[in-house]
């Protein structure tokens, strides 16, 4: 489903300090998302997205990575474990 929702990522870096930006979805399903982050993100690594909306987290990892566009990387993101109502949207 085609949906816009204000996200915070979290992830490791390789140094070891904890990188997080903001960033947002363009598609959510309940077993993932296509995330547009402002940094660029490996594939395989796990990280943690926070939907802003609700207040909720879920672990996940990047299973696609698209190109930079203009307001940011496009990643597919497959969560771990979400609750159905992650998102916050009936889908």
């Amino acid at each position: 489903m085609n949906s816009r929702v204000p996200v915070t990522i979290e992830w490791n870096g390789k140094s070891g300090p904890v990188h997080s930006e903001p960033g947002f979805t363009r598609v959510v399903n309940n077993y993932g998302c296509l995330l547009v982050s402002p940094r660029e993100i490996e594939l395989q690594q796990r990280l943690r997205v926070t939907n802003l909306l609700t207040r909720t987290s879920s672990d996940g990892v990047v299973v696609w990575k698209g190109n930079q566009r203009p307001d940011g990387w496009d990643l597919g993101v497959e969560l771990i474990a979400a609750d159905l109502n992650f998102w916050g949207v009936e889908l």
